[in-house]
């Protein structure tokens, strides 16, 4: 219990502060980001007008500590203000639009990569000198030395452009209303496995050879040699006492791998135009947008911080040893 207690009020400060650097950052840039936003209507719109253009974006001539505990009261209501690249809807709605699919493609991409590299790692590590062990790993290491989007163009380019096997931008035809019915699936899982494969294809190689180094020294264990004289099965060996142990430092890559999902695969995202966060974050810093920014930032923030929460809350039932402390 002292450890969760720990844990929590450290990852309290570590939000407290998040929120505080993502306030003031903005506006320790040099300028006014508000002027900066309006320079395109100078000319164009009377001073009243650009005045009440500003309160609506919610620009404030307050001092900057009110403006800080507005704020915070704003986003602990949720309100992270409007988006000026997709006025009038609030940034919310547009992170929560986005969220959808970049969980969808980060999500799915990780969980495979997650479990066919630690499953390919025990195996190689099992048979270690085999055939999997020699060939996997060198492969899956030289695909996964190429960028996400270097990847990710050449497979746009050649398996949907030149072949046209995939389709070759968006999350789904634009041909379908979206509904929860077979064909609007269907488009999504036909737009959803190229940048899936690609992100699929250039992080595998790291996780299996994580666990295949990590199965190796428990294999070493007094532990595992009892498990085995006992007459234990290998299938019960190999996954249930010398898996488990080794699975506990990709546990913790895990969760540093949520950052990946929501900011990782931006270059993905622009590359298949598929509406995430990731290319939400490139529109709006080519809009100067902001409050979208900054929503985005947090969005991200707190996501690694809660992945890391369950991660450490994963470490407690996976390691006794924890508990203890």
């Amino acid at each position: 219990m002292r450890f969760i207690l720990r844990r929590l009020g450290f990852y309290a400060i570590a939000a407290w502060a998040s929120l505080t650097l993502n306030f003031f950052l903005p506006h320790a840039m040099p300028g006014d980001p508000a002027s900066a936003v309006f320079a395109r209507f100078q000319g164009r719109m009377r001073p009243e007008e650009l005045q009440a253009l500003r309160e609506a974006y919610g620009f404030s001539n307050a001092p900057l500590p009110q403006q800080y505990l507005t704020y915070l009261e704003h986003v602990l209501r949720g309100d992270f203000g409007i988006s000026y690249s997709a006025f009038p809807s609030p940034v919310a709605t547009v992170i929560a639009t986005g969220l959808i699919w970049t969980v969808l493609l980060g999500g799915v991409a990780l969980v495979l990569s997650f479990c066919l590299g630690n499953v390919l790692g025990v195996i190689s590590a099992w048979r270690r000198g085999g055939v999997m062990d020699s060939v996997l790993p060198p492969l899956l290491l030289f695909v996964g030395s190429f960028p996400y989007f270097w990847l990710a163009m050449v497979a746009l380019f050649f398996l949907a452009f030149q072949f046209g096997w995939f389709p070759l931008r968006h999350a789904y035809s634009d041909s379908i209303a979206p509904s929860l019915n077979l064909p609007f699936i269907g488009s999504i899982v036909s737009h959803l496995i190229l940048p899936a494969g690609t992100i699929l294809l250039v992080t595998i190689g790291g996780w299996m050879l994580g666990m295949r180094n990590t199965m190796i020294g428990v294999l070493a264990e007094d532990y595992i040699t009892m498990a085995e004289a006992k007459g234990l099965s290998q299938r019960r060996v190999m996954f249930n006492y010398a898996a488990r142990n080794a699975l506990l430092p990709n546990i913790t890559a895990l969760g540093m791998s949520i950052g990946f999902i929501l900011s990782g695969q931006i270059l993905t995202e622009v590359v298949f135009s598929y509406p995430g966060l990731g290319y939400l974050f490139f529109k709006a810093v080519s809009n100067l947008d902001y409050p979208l920014l900054q929503g985005l930032f947090l969005m991200l923030t707190f996501g690694v911080l809660g992945a890391n929460l369950i991660i450490d809350l994963l470490y407690i039932r996976l390691d006794p040893r924890v508990r203890a402390q």
